[in-house]
């Protein structure tokens, strides 16, 4: 009680002395630029700008084109047939009428087809980044949807997982290219999946299981069945990676007013088996690429960050 009231003193103080500056400035003579008497917007003096100059706000929730950069996700792979990609069924820029892309819901069918486009690449990883923006730029997109680093985590052994230090040099590379070229454009970045999650949902089926082994992300797949300490060690050492890869993405994109993260929601959807391909049993089926479509959209359309 007693600090409460010695703060309640103090603020009474305070605004005395508030008070009594104002009270001295009228005295004198002394305007305050920029606001009038009702502290409203009035014009600042000449040669003085106003301290409540209206901007434009950062985000636009109703782009009018769309460019998608990433991997094998994004090109729709395994969503159609196997080991093939099918781009129609792309979350981002897919004209499947299953899917419902995010181009097609801000844009319309018609537009999405003249003013959206994919450069993904399946297999790609981070460091590809920056040639797949360069890439797009060249069609001015008013939106980059953006969904990578699965295949840096994805990779022979888990010591051949790109170190985190590189992912953000990385990333950080390709969103500064981005605003060289596209200064003004918008930045949607998706976060990676739950790997270990696809891993759990997938080793239930046989046929999905000898797809894996043609070498389908081996730091989380390979041995699908051991449960052993080494093969848990070295999945939950992808899992930990995946996190810690999310995490750049969303610190890096943080400082860029004109970009949003997903705010971890692809991470945390509870892909189950009929959100999976059912050729590998890892890729997101159409139903799927669906349910990353509306993930999305929520993002981009949502009114603040």
């Amino acid at each position: 009680m007693g600090r409460g009231t010695d703060q309640r003193t103090r603020y009474g103080r305070r605004r005395a002395r508030a008070a009594l500056a104002v009270l001295t400035a009228a005295v004198l003579g002394v305007g305050v630029a920029g606001c009038d008497a009702a502290g409203g917007d009035s014009p600042a003096p000449s040669g003085s700008p106003s301290k409540r100059t209206r901007t434009a706000p950062a985000w636009d929730t109703s782009p009018a084109s769309v460019a998608a950069v990433g991997d094998s996700i994004t090109r729709g792979f395994d969503a159609c047939a196997v080991l093939s990609d099918c781009p129609e069924v792309s979350w981002a820029t897919g004209s499947s009428a299953k899917v419902d892309s995010l181009a097609v819901r801000l844009l319309g069918k018609a537009d999405a087809a003249e003013h959206s486009w994919n450069y993904a690449v399946t297999g790609a990883r981070m460091a590809d980044l920056t040639a797949q923006v360069t890439r797009a730029a060249q069609r001015g997109p008013q939106l980059v949807a953006v969904m990578a680093g699965a295949n840096d985590a994805c990779r022979s052994t888990t010591s051949a997982m790109t170190p985190v230090a590189d992912f953000r040099a990385q990333f950080e590379q390709a969103m500064a290219t981005l605003r060289k070229k596209l200064p003004k454009a918008q930045v949607y970045v998706s976060s990676i999946p739950d790997l270990k999650r696809l891993w759990s949902q997938g080793r239930t089926n046989p046929l999905g299981k000898q797809v894996w082994k043609l070498g389908l992300c081996p730091s989380m797949l390979g041995d699908a069945d051991s449960l052993d300490s080494a093969a848990t060690l070295r999945r939950n050492t992808v899992r930990d990676r995946v996190e810690d890869y999310n995490e750049v993405l969303r610190e890096v994109c943080a400082k860029d007013r004109r970009c949003r993260t997903d705010d971890g929601a692809v991470h945390e959807f509870q892909f189950g088996t009929d959100q999976l391909s059912h050729w590998d049993w890892f890729h997101p089926s159409v139903d799927g690429q669906a349910r990353l479509a509306e993930i999305a959209y929520r993002a981009v359309t949502a009114k603040s960050p």
